[in-house]
C-alpha cells in the first residue's frame, strides 16, 4: 500500500542528527539529515540514505546505552502519516520522491532528490540525496525554528538525557501547594459533569474553554502502561492506539488526566462522524490503519493525579498549569487552553469557526464528582432548511406521525438527509399530518439513503422546515436534528446544500424517472483536463506478464484500449476494485481498493464507505481510455465492478454468477453458462 507511517527521530549521538523515516515495502527507509529539516524551500538539506529499520522502531525513544552503535538520547521528534504523490517504487528507483507529510511539526508537501554527481567525487557514495520543502502554504522564512520536545514524551534530547528534570520541579510545586499525597488511578475517579446553559456569559473569577465534539476519556499512565475508559468506564486504549501510545510515553507515573478524544477533518475542526467511524473498528489492522489515516488527538483539559499525589482538591486554574507542564507541546496529546472572564465574546469566537461550543469554569473550584453548578456548558448548533419528502407512522401513544423525513438539493438533484422525529409539540403531531397528507405519492421524490420500510408515506416536495444540527455524517445524513419551525416564505428550490451551487439551482418538483436514474446525472466539471490515451505515461512496457506465452505488460495494455469502446459502457460509474501483478500473472497480487495518493488529479474517484474495511475509500471510477490505460499500468490484470451506480448505490443492476468448476474441465463451465 502506497503511503502510511512517517517517523523523525532526533538522536544525539556522537553527533547530533535527525532521521527521516518514511513506510515502504513492510519497513523504514531511513534518511540520517544532520542539520534536521527545514520548511524554507531555499534550505537544501542533506540527507544521507542509511539502511532500513524495522516498523517498531519508529515507536522508540530513550536512551542507546554506551558501547553500542549510536549510543545517545533519541526522542520521537515528529510522527505521522506520508503520502506520496507520484509511484514511490519508481520514485526509488528513478532518485525523486514527491510526497505530503501530515505530522505534527511536519506538513505540506515535500521532495527528496537524490543527488548524481557529474564526475566521481571521494564525498559521494551514491547515498547522499536533498530534502527540500516545497513551495506552498505552509512554507517560512524561519524554516528550522521548531518545537524540540518529543511529540510523545514532550521531554528534548537533552532533558531524556539528563534523567528527566522536570517531573522533579512538578513535585515540589505540589508540596507547596499541599496536595494530598495520595495515589489515583482511573478507576478511582468518578467524572466531574457540566450543567447546561442555553446561553453564553461573562463572569470575574471563570475561564472559558472550547467544548469539543468527541469522547469524554479518562487517561491513565500506571506502571508503565497507558489506560483509556471512557465516561461509562469502558476500556478504550485499544480503540485509539496513538492517544494511548502518547500517555504510554509520558515520563511520570501514577498520571491521571481528564480530556476528550476527537478526531480532526481537514479544515482542523472536530468531526463526530470521523470520530464514530473510529470508534467503531474492531479489527487491530484496521484500527492501526485508521490511527495513521484518521489520527485522534487527545485534549486534556484537567490533571487529576501525579506521582501520588490527587490534585482533585486544588484550584482549577494551578491543575491547568501543571497539566501545561506535563503535556508535549506538540502530539496526539494536546493542552485545553482557555481565556478568563469575557465569555460571550469568546462564544461569538467560536461561532464563527462553527465548533461545539464552549464550557464555562469556576476557576477556583476543585474537581467534584457528579453534575456541579461550577462547570456549565453552551452549546452551538447549525440550522439549515430542508425540503419535507414524507413522514412515519407514530409508535405508541404518539399521534399524527413519528418523523419527517427531509431532503435538500445536490447539484439540482433532490437528495435525502435523515429523518427528523424532535422539536414537535403535542398539539402540532395532528395538524401537521393532515397538511401533509393531501400531497401523498407512492415512491420516495429524493435519491440518496432513502429508508425502504412500510411505515413511511411519501410526499411530493412543496413544504420547508428548518432544521437544527450537529453536523452532517459522511453518509450525507443530519446528525442529531431537531424541529424548529415551517418556512412558508421559503420555496423548496432555495433549500441547496452549502457549498454545492448556487441559491435558487434546485428544481420545485423532481421527477421519478428522473431521480431514479442517479447514474445519468451529469457530473460537474473537472478543474483538470482530461487526457488522451496515447499521453497516459507508461512504465516496463516490456515486462513479460504471461512468460510461457511471452505476452508483456505493453500487450496487456494494448489489449484493453483495443476492447475499451465495448468495455467501457459496463465500467461507467461503477467503483471499481482492482487486482495488481506487478510482476506477471506468476507474481504475487494484491487487492487494491484505495486508490493510491499519487493518483494523477484528472482521473475520477469516489470516496465512499466501506463495510469491509470499515472506513472512507477513494474508488477509482474507470470512465475513459486515459482512466483505463492508467489503471491497467498499474499491473491490474482482472478489473472488478461494483454491481450498483454512483448516484445510485443501493440499485444494483448489474449480478455476477461465478462458476467455480473445482475438478471439473472447463468446457462444463461453458456449457452450464450457455
Amino acid at each position: 500500500m502506497a503511503g502510511g507511517v512517517f517517523v523523525v527521530h532526533k538522536h544525539a549521538a556522537t553527533r547530533l542528527h535527525y532521521d527521516l523515516r518514511l513506510e515502504m515495502h513492510g519497513v523504514l527507509e531511513s534518511w540520517a539529515v544532520p542539520k534536521g529539516p527545514s520548511r524554507n524551500p531555499a534550505d537544501k538539506r542533506l540527507a544521507v540514505h542509511v539502511e532500513p529499520h524495522p516498523i517498531e522502531y519508529g515507536d522508540f525513544e530513550g536512551i542507546i546505552p554506551e558501547g553500542n552503535y549510536g549510543a545517545g538520547a533519541v526522542i520521537v521528534w515528529d510522527r505521522g502519516a506520508w503520502v506520496p504523490l507520484e509511484d514511490p517504487e519508481q520514485g526509488m528507483e528513478k532518485g525523486k520522491l514527491l510526497f505530503d507529510l501530515r505530522g505534527y511539526k511536519l506538513r505540506g508537501r515535500w521532495t527528496l532528490v537524490k543527488i548524481r554527481a557529474k564526475s566521481p567525487r571521494k564525498d559521494n557514495t551514491g547515498k547522499e540525496w536533498l530534502l527540500i520543502k516545497e513551495r506552498d502554504a505552509l512554507v517560512s522564512t524561519n524554516g528550522d525554528q521548531f518545537v524540540q520536545g518529543s511529540v510523545l514524551s514532550g521531554l528534548t534530547v537533552e532533558e531524556l538525557r539528563d534523567g528527566n528534570p522536570r517531573a522533579k520541579g512538578i513535585v515540589r510545586q505540589l508540596a507547596q501547594l499541599k496536595a494530598p499525597k495520595r495515589r489515583l488511578t482511573v478507576r478511582d475517579v468518578k467524572l466531574m459533569l457540566a450543567e447546561t446553559r442555553e446561553e453564553p456569559f461573562s463572569k470575574k473569577g471563570w475561564i472559558y474553554e472550547i467544548k469539543y465534539d468527541g469522547y469524554r476519556i479518562l487517561a491513565g499512565r500506571e506502571g508503565g502502561e497507558a489506560k483509556l475508559l471512557t465516561r461509562n468506564a469502558n476500556d478504550a486504549t485499544a480503540t485509539f492506539p496513538e492517544v494511548a501510545r502518547a500517555v504510554r510515553a509520558l515520563p511520570y507515573e501514577g498520571l491521571v488526566l481528564d480530556g476528550e478524544v476527537v478526531c480532526l477533518d481537514q479544515g482542523g475542526r472536530p468531526s463526530f462522524d470521523r470520530l464514530q467511524k473510529r470508534g467503531r473498528l474492531t479489527r487491530a489492522a484496521e484500527i492501526r490503519r485508521a490511527a495513521v489515516d484518521y489520527p485522534a488527538t487527545y485534549f486534556a483539559f484537567d490533571l487529576l493525579g501525579f506521582e501520588g499525589f490527587d490534585l482533585r482538591p486544588l484550584p482549577l486554574v494551578a491543575r491547568k498549569t501543571l497539566l501545561q507542564a506535563v503535556l508535549p507541546a506538540a502530539g496526539a496529546l494536546r493542552y485545553t487552553d482557555h481565556i478568563e472572564e469575557d465569555g460571550e465574546a469568546f462564544y461569538d469566537g467560536l461561532m464563527r469557526l462553527r465548533l461545539e461550543g464552549m464550557v464555562a469554569k469556576k476557576a477556583d473550584g476543585p474537581y467534584r464528582a457528579g453534575r456541579s453548578a461550577e462547570w456549565i456548558k453552551v452549546r452551538a448548533d447549525r440550522t439549515d432548511d430542508f425540503v419535507v419528502v414524507g413522514f412515519t407512522t407514530p409508535k405508541g401513544s404518539r399521534s399524527g406521525f413519528g418523523a419527517l423525513h427531509v431532503a435538500d438539493y445536490v447539484d439540482g438533484v433532490l437528495t435525502y438527509v435523515g429523518r427528523v422525529g424532535s422539536g414537535f409539540t403535542a398539539d402540532q403531531l395532528d395538524p401537521i399530518r393532515a397538511a401533509l397528507e393531501s400531497g401523498q405519492r407512492p415512491d420516495p421524490p429524493c435519491v440518496g439513503p432513502v429508508p425502504k420500510d412500510a411505515v413511511t408515506t411519501w410526499i411530493e416536495p412543496a413544504v420547508v422546515c428548518e432544521v437544527r444540527y450537529k453536523e452532517m455524517t459522511g453518509q450525507g445524513l443530519l446528525r442529531q436534528p431537531v424541529f424548529l419551525r415551517f418556512r412558508d416564505d421559503k420555496t423548496p428550490g432555495e433549500c441547496v446544500r452549502t457549498g454545492t451551487g448556487e441559491r435558487g439551482r434546485g428544481k420545485g418538483k423532481a421527477g421519478v424517472a428522473d431521480l431514479g436514474q442517479g447514474a445519468g446525472q451529469p457530473l460537474p466539471p473537472s478543474r483538470f483536463p482530461l487526457p488522451q490515451a496515447s499521453e497516459v505515461a507508461l512504465s516496463n512496457v516490456d515486462k513479460a506478464f504471461w512468460p510461457a506465452e511471452r505476452y508483456t505488460k505493453g500487450d496487456l495494455i494494448a489489449y484493453y484500449r483495443a476492447i475499451s469502446p465495448w468495455l467501457l459502457p459496463y465500467l461507467k460509474d461503477r467503483p471499481l476494485v482492482l487486482t495488481r501483478y506487478p510482476d506477471g500473472i506468476e507474481g504475487k497480487s494484491f487487492f487494491q481498493k484505495d486508490a493510491p495518493g499519487f493518483a494523477p488529479e484528472w482521473i475520477r474517484t469516489e470516496t465512499l464507505w466501506s463495510e469491509g474495511s470499515e472506513r472512507e475509500l477513494d474508488y477509482f471510477v474507470c470512465d475513459s481510455e486515459a482512466a483505463l490505460t492508467y489503471i491497467v499500468n498499474l499491473g491490474a490484470i482482472p478489473l472488478h465492478i461494483w454491481g450498483s451506480r454512483i448516484g445510485s448505490l443501493e440499485q444494483p443492476d448489474w449480478c455476477i454468477l461465478d462458476l467455480d468448476p473445482k475438478e471439473a474441465p472447463f468446457k462444463d463451465v461453458v456449457t452450464v453458462a450457455r
